[in-house]
């Protein structure tokens, strides 16, 4: 009996020890996940930066617009203004000089006063004809940027007409390529000019697993040929948990660490299944803090793929650069 507890003994410290290379990898790779985690939440975090900027720029704009147009309203009226006091002044000027032949054979004092003034007359009547002249000048070079910053707002405004029939053109590719799953889990919906297709954990992982199941490869697969070809897209590979926390101690041992797998899943077997271009691809975990439903832990678990459309031609046109 004695001997037999000797040999379980040391049966379980053999087995139970792990080498150092291996705790070593183990530690390396989780190290690397988490450099990547950063660098994928700095991404996004830069992306909605951008998002951001570009709608407050086009208020700027829009503000700036309307005040011009004002601006200009109020110099053509003071034009207006201007010319009726110019016309004004040439008539007095005209009366004033058949006064002077009125009055030739009156005092020579009261003919210098007069003429002082009528001089005085005629130097206010310039000055009032080379402001009208400057104001005129103004009113052109005012114009002329009004026309420019309103076809800028035009060209934005296109543009933005343009990435819009495109995203719709888009979502509804995709929710016909992805039909067949729409009752299992799957749903593709349209929000703030991005596409967002949700797919359960329940379609495509095991608990706890990062393996994609059969039949959530194929959604991916399928989702990743509606979108191949089209360089001009920014998708996003969301993974997502509920708060239940992992108790194993190998990985994944944090849900941090399982919605990054399980996202870097999805666009592994995007890439390896399709023609679309890792370059617009960027794979993110958001752990258990964005639920969808507080109440239903089953939808919280889950994948978001969210596509929108590249705005580095906007951005370049609010810049001022072609």
């Amino acid at each position: 009996m004695r001997f037999y507890f000797i040999f379980l003994l040391l049966t379980f410290l053999i087995f139970s020890c792990v080498p150092a290379k291996k705790y070593n990898d183990l530690v390396e790779k989780e190290k690397t996940c988490a450099d990547e985690l950063a660098k994928f939440k700095t991404k996004a975090l830069d992306n909605e930066a951008k998002a951001a900027t570009l709608e407050t720029r086009l208020e700027v704009l829009s503000r700036e617009v309307n005040a011009l147009k004002k601006d200009t309203s109020e110099m053509g009226h003071q034009f207006r203004s201007l010319q009726t006091a110019y016309a004004k002044a040439t008539r007095i000027s005209e009366t004033l000089e058949r006064e002077i032949d009125k009055i030739k054979n009156r005092d020579a004092r009261e003919l210098a006063r007069m003429q002082s003034d009528l001089e005085a007359k005629i130097i206010e009547t310039q000055r009032k004809e080379d402001a009208l002249i400057a104001l005129e000048r103004e009113l052109k070079e005012k114009q002329k940027l009004l026309e420019d910053r309103e076809a800028r707002v035009k060209e934005l405004e296109e543009i933005i007409a343009r990435k819009d029939v495109a995203v719709k053109q888009l979502k509804e590719k995709v929710a016909r390529a992805l039909r067949g799953f729409t009752d299992k889990g799957l749903s593709v919906e349209e929000r703030d000019g991005k596409i967002y297709v949700s797919l359960e954990a329940k379609l495509l992982f095991a608990s706890g697993s990062t393996v994609v199941e059969a039949e959530g490869r194929q959604a991916i697969i399928q989702l990743a040929k509606a979108i191949e070809g089209d360089d001009e897209l920014e998708i996003i590979v969301e993974g997502h948990t509920d708060t239940d926390p992992l108790t194993s101690r190998n990985h994944p041992r944090s849900n941090w660490e399982l919605s990054v797998l399980r996202a870097t899943a999805v666009v592994q077997i995007m890439t390896d299944n399709s023609a679309i271009s890792p370059t617009i691809l960027m794979a993110a975990g958001r752990s258990e803090y964005h639920p969808v439903d507080p109440l239903d832990k089953a939808k919280n678990r889950r994948i978001e793929v969210i596509i929108a459309p590249n705005l580095d031609e906007l951005f370049k046109i609010i810049s001022g650069k072609e």
